[in-house]
């Protein structure tokens, strides 16, 4: 159990760098884990729940609030890349036509990537771009864990509809999605163990921070 554990006690969490280029990037000598999801989908509030940081990664109502790729340096053993929020945005078109090409260049070339969770609204059906990326990863053979956030807005009644819908969606059987929620909790340690065993992310060999 020992590879199953590193990642869930989170001993240091920090900012390291934005990045909008290649030659931005931090070195690629860790292993990373992208977080991609709709503008407003809740993927920052995500990422703070996994880390069990209330604000290291900026939440904001306003979509499209995150514009670059930021970095963040987990437990001195991996890293978390926060990707822009796709579809609607209130950011200038001009602005959001960088973020494809910026991102489908990190997806496609960055060697230390492991794998992206992809964060969608578990109240509704994927929408034509979550299917889009999700397919998107699949065509790139980069591994996607598929995972259904703001739970808690939902009755327990609606859950396992959700699960079925987004699995017949995506494709997927329904096991392998994670029902997630940043304000109770659930899920975190299904995500956890899934990133770690799907991505591959292994045990560190340097004492954690």
């Amino acid at each position: 159990m020992v590879a199953m554990n590193w990642l869930a006690v989170i001993k240091s969490a920090e900012f390291v760098k934005a990045a909008v280029k290649r030659d931005q990037y931090p070195p690629a000598d860790l292993p990373e884990v992208a977080f991609a999801g709709r503008s407003n989908v809740g993927k920052s509030s995500l990422i703070n729940c996994l880390l069990q940081r209330k604000k290291l990664v900026r939440t904001s109502r306003t979509p499209g609030r995150t514009q670059t790729l930021n970095f963040f340096l987990i437990n001195q053993a991996c890293y978390f890349v926060d990707l822009p929020g796709y579809g609607f945005a209130k950011v200038p078109e001009a602005v959001r036509a960088q973020w494809r090409p910026m991102v489908e260049t990190y997806l496609t070339e960055r060697k230390s990537l492991r794998g992206v969770v992809q964060i969608m609204d578990a109240r509704r059906p994927p929408t034509v771009d979550d299917l889009q990326l999700w397919n998107w990863l699949r065509v790139q053979r980069i591994a996607a864990i598929a995972v259904l956030t703001k739970a808690d807005k939902m009755s327990r009644g609606k859950n396992h509809p959700a699960l079925l819908a987004a699995s017949a969606s995506l494709a997927v059987p329904v096991e392998e999605l994670v029902l997630f929620s940043a304000v109770t909790g659930q899920g975190r340690q299904q995500l956890i163990e899934a990133m770690l065993q799907r991505f591959q992310l292994s045990v560190p060999t340097t004492p954690l921070a």
